[in-house]
């Protein structure tokens, strides 16, 4: 049975090793040639702390708050698109205190299930796996007590969450001074390498005999009754019994073609890594009111990423959001003096949105032969592993690993 998967970041690659390994002739189909999309350039976290989607009352406030600065973390594009001001109507919609509680069980569910799968391909990959934890770190009053809540509803989720002073704090990163008042540590939390993971799976898959075509854009397909029997690129027809699209940004436009309402955007993100840093942190870090990640990659080098930006594809990037990302560094480390860099050494890429910061996971109803698996927004390496898990499931016809009604793919139609 052959299975074609659109897209080749680390959702596609996910279930092409475990439709691979359940057997079946897997076909890869990317647009790119598979070097620096979204699954390369963040911070690698596999973190099941993050069980608030990003749908929140919170955010729709504080988002028009920050739409006025140009260095801001969180910013929408004005913009009299319809299909960006359909999801935005959505997002508003989607932004209430019962969707972040309902949602908050099977985010937690699939991220623990990636990092479960995450641990088990460090014994067949090679690539940097880090079980060290997270620390968030905060520097108001406001967040001190905010911490106190979100460690209280991370432990009634069973995930484990401690508070962190000052004096602590330097104990656990003894090699540069902290402008903070303390932290939440999630001892539970990992970070992985994403370039070498993504290179070295990509060659992993290649030595299977799972085909890549890639420089191929997705123009259609190819529909019999209630079964698409192949896809349509800008070169070339590919048959197909099954069909997953996992087209990250994509994927909105790719399920418009199956008759398939999935309001997407862009989130763009940004990042700059430092190679031979003399900058060292021992765990992964966020700078809770900058939203910024300090990730420590591969032994020597570290990553500053962060701000969440919709906006249009093809909108030039803002380096002010890249110098709002170092700016926010250097107020919580005061040693770290790291120079705006040159725009073809800032790493920029698109998260799938969702409108309600909830995956698509699931078989359509209209074509049952075509599985969903995108919209995650800033979590695609997190929830990674677990979706190519579930993707496989589906399309085996077997019971999944956990409950994937919350990520219906039909649930704006």
């Amino acid at each position: 049975m052959k299975v074609v998967i659109i897209g080749g970041g680390i959702i596609g690659l996910s279930s092409a090793l475990y439709l691979w390994q359940a057997g079946y002739h897997v076909t890869v189909v990317d647009r790119s040639e598979l070097k620096d999309g979204c699954s390369y350039g963040n911070a690698g976290y596999i973190c099941p702390s993050h069980f608030v989607p990003l749908a929140t009352p919170g955010i729709v406030k504080q988002g028009l708050k920050w739409m006025l600065n140009a260095k801001s973390p969180f910013y929408v594009q004005p913009s009299l698109n319809r299909s960006l001001i359909n999801w935005g109507w959505q997002f508003v919609k989607s932004a209430t205190k019962g969707h972040v509680e309902r949602s908050a069980v099977p985010l937690r569910d699939i991220s623990l299930l990636s990092k479960q799968l995450y641990e088990e391909w460090t014994k067949v990959l090679d690539f940097s796996y880090d079980p060290q934890g997270m620390l968030e770190l905060f520097n108001t009053e406001a967040n001190a007590h905010h911490a106190e809540a979100t460690i209280k509803e991370s432990k009634a989720l069973g995930i484990e969450a401690r508070l962190i002073d000052k004096a602590t704090l330097a104990e656990m990163e003894p090699d540069t001074p902290i402008n903070a008042l303390g932290a939440i540590y999630f001892p539970g939390d990992a970070q992985l390498y994403p370039n070498q993971l993504m290179n070295n799976l990509q060659a992993y898959l290649k030595l299977q005999g799972v085909k890549f075509e890639t420089g191929q854009e997705v123009t259609g397909f190819v529909t019999e009754g209630n079964k698409v029997k192949g896809i349509k690129t800008n070169t070339q027809v590919i048959d197909a019994d099954h069909i997953v699209v996992a087209g990250g940004v994509w994927s909105g436009e790719l399920a418009k073609l199956l008759q398939l309402n999935i309001p997407m955007v862009g989130g763009r993100g940004y990042s700059v890594t430092l190679e031979n840093s003399p900058y060292k942190v021992r765990h992964s870090v966020i700078l809770s009111e900058a939203r910024v990640a300090i990730s420590p990659m591969n032994g020597n080098k570290i990553r500053f990423g962060g701000t969440m930006e919709i906006t249009s594809v093809n909108t030039p990037p803002r380096m002010q959001r890249v110098q709002g990302i170092l700016e926010s560094v250097k107020r919580y480390f005061p040693a770290y003096d790291i120079p705006l860099p040159a725009p073809e050494n800032v790493w920029y890429g698109y998260r799938p949105c969702s409108a309600d910061g909830l995956p698509h996971i699931g078989n359509m109803q209209r074509y049952p032969n075509v599985t969903i698996a995108t919209g995650h927004s800033m979590l695609g390496i997190s929830l990674g592993a677990g979706t190519g898990k579930l993707v496989s499931e589906l399309v085996q016809k077997i019971q999944p690993s956990m409950d994937i009604k919350p990520f219906h793919v039909e649930r704006f139609d």
